[in-house]
């Protein structure tokens, strides 16, 4: 019996030459010596990311500056990749360190540039007895520093019936003293020369000193008072002294003046 034999036409030819075509494209492939392609043999866009193993960009791969800002992620960088003092001044925006972004207790005195603190800065009842120094002379506190001078007016005066009718006043100091059984109160007359532990009233009367652990007490006007002495202090304590005038003759008798004290 005779089969007949397949006619060959131009399909036919053309299928088995594609054939041989793939087999052997596919044995070259298979067959290629190591580091025989290279990247002229790459055509645009050959390795994508589906191509790259894990891992396989490393550092050592990466040209300088080829990550740009638009190529991060978000939150891609970390603080434990921030090397120490890469956050710069010039690299911070403006209004980009916010209250909520400060630890407590960050920003120290010394942080603070002179006259950062002003008075619309601080908020009611910020500022107490408690957060104010003591060592600087003039500010409020609840004891006189050492070194401080605190200073005074008094007055004190009434009318006499008779010779030695004595009338009493008090000079109260603004905070009490650090050691009131050491105070010594001494009363200068008025015109009277300095007198040890009390230099006087300077030249315009107005500012009187007093050595430390001192009150000075100086009269600057004394009116019919006995002049042995003209003022006496009695009842001396941690917040002040009492003073007591006596009459030299019937009337109106009075003394006003200025006092000082120094801490030790």
């Amino acid at each position: 019996m005779r089969f007949p034999r397949p006619q060959l036409n131009y399909a036919n030819v053309i299928a088995t030459i594609a054939l041989f075509v793939a087999l052997g494209g596919a044995a070259v492939a298979a067959g290629l010596p190591r580091n025989s392609v290279g990247t002229n043999q790459l055509k645009r866009g050959a390795v994508s990311a589906a191509k790259l193993k894990r891992g396989a960009v490393t550092a050592g791969k990466l040209a300088p500056k080829a990550v740009v800002a638009g190529k991060l992620g978000a939150n891609a960088v970390l603080p434990g990749n921030l090397g120490n003092g890469i956050i710069t001044t010039n690299k911070l925006s403006d209004s980009s360190v916010i209250a909520g972004k400060i630890k407590n207790g960050v920003v120290t005195t010394n942080k603070l540039n002179n006259g950062a603190v002003t008075s619309a800065k601080l908020g009611d009842g910020s500022v107490t007895f408690a957060k104010l120094a003591t060592s600087v002379p003039g500010q409020l506190q609840t004891k006189a520093a050492s070194g401080v001078t605190l200073r005074g007016t008094f007055d004190i005066g009434s009318v006499a019936t008779s010779a030695g009718d004595t009338v009493r006043s008090a000079i109260s100091l603004q905070y009490p003293l650090p050691a009131p059984r050491a105070l010594g109160v001494t009363v200068v007359a008025p015109g009277q020369a300095p007198v040890p532990n009390c230099p006087g009233v300077g030249t315009e009367g107005d500012n009187p000193q007093a050595d430390p652990s001192k009150l000075c007490v100086y009269l600057t006007k004394a009116v019919n008072l006995d002049s042995s002495p003209p003022l006496e202090a009695e009842n001396v304590n941690g917040y002040g002294t009492g003073l007591i005038a006596k009459a030299k003759e019937p009337g109106e008798f009075y003394g006003y003046g200025v006092w000082a004290y120094t801490a030790p």
